[in-house]
């Protein structure tokens, strides 16, 4: 295009309608009117995420290629290549050997509860959807992901599918404080509600202000009608701290969550419920206490100790 009157006015104008619909969106939150069009650029965009999350690897080794292709052919030049690809072969192993890991815990979590769930990657962070804490994962309507389904790992609960678009789909995460659940405790089967409270734990709110509750107390999801957003048994956390004013209409704990969000790659999307409730059977096993051992000391006889009776003089 050339440097006119005309184009210079028409990016003037370009620039006027970004600002204003940047405006627009912020103060309108999570009903902006270009909500729509968000949704619409996942679905342009999330192949470009999933692209580019594939191409890292080649990319860099094409970089590194052309870095080391100079005149310079020494033998520093050589040992230099040689180390970087070691480095790079070692670094993608011990990827593959934590992948393998997680995909290996979160298959037994999938068998212990009966859910029938789909394999997904972490392919980007951040607020897509105007939200605090979510996630992009690399599968969407095209294998079968929806909205509302649940989002667990080898864990525990990691949240809940929110936007879906042809090849990628948006998680809110447990944390995000729009986030809650329905909760059901281990053993006295307490009711309540868990949310999300960003970097700290989760807050629940029992139903029964009287409950009997104590630290290390743990917890799993109690489910939803027709098993969406939230199929039952899957763990949720421990409790870490209660809060003391009981005896109201709800009492309020303080719970670890089993899942660390800060650290989510590997993940599964339930795309079919369990055909009964797991109850606790999802649950880790608990750890037993290490015994203390017992040690018995036996007094050794000085030599200035009476012997056979007899009184020392």
């Amino acid at each position: 295009m050339r440097d006119t009157r005309e184009s210079r006015l028409l990016l003037v104008l370009l620039i006027a309608v970004a600002f204003a619909l940047i405006t627009v969106d912020i103060r309108g939150g999570q009903d902006s009117p270009v909500d729509g069009a968000r949704r619409a650029a996942a679905t342009v965009f999330g192949p470009i995420e999933n692209g580019v999350s594939s191409a890292v690897d080649p990319v860099g080794d094409a970089v590194s290629a052309v870095r080391d292709s100079g005149e310079r052919h020494d033998r520093l030049a050589v040992l230099e290549k040689e180390n970087a690809a070691l480095k790079a072969k070692l670094g993608s192993d011990d990827r593959n050997r934590s992948r393998l890991t997680q995909l290996d815990k979160m298959l037994k979590v999938a068998g212990e509860g009966q859910y029938g769930i789909k394999g997904a990657q972490v392919i980007a962070i951040g607020a897509a959807q105007s939200f605090s804490w979510t996630i992009t994962i690399d599968i969407g309507a095209n294998d079968g992901i929806k909205r509302d389904m649940t989002v667990l790992n080898g864990n525990g609960l990691v949240g809940r599918v929110t936007t879906v678009g042809p090849d990628t789909a948006t998680v809110l995460l447990a944390n995000d404080p729009d986030f809650t659940v329905g909760t059901r405790m281990e053993g006295n089967d307490e009711l309540g509600f868990a949310s999300g409270e960003g970097d700290g734990p989760l807050r629940v709110e029992l139903l029964n202000g009287k409950a009997e509750v104590k630290k290390g107390d743990r917890l799993v999801t109690f489910g939803s009608q027709a098993d969406k957003p939230f199929v039952p048994g899957v763990p949720v956390g421990v409790v870490s701290r209660v809060d003391p004013s009981g005896g109201g209409l709800t009492r309020t704990l303080y719970v670890t969550p089993y899942v660390n969000f800060t650290k989510l790659d590997i993940v599964g999307v339930v795309v079919e419920a369990p055909k009964k409730d797991p109850r606790d059977t999802v649950l880790p096993a608990k750890s037993k206490p290490t015994p203390i051992p017992t040690v018995t000391v036996t007094a050794t006889p000085s030599a200035n100790a009476p012997v056979d009776g007899q009184q020392q003089q």
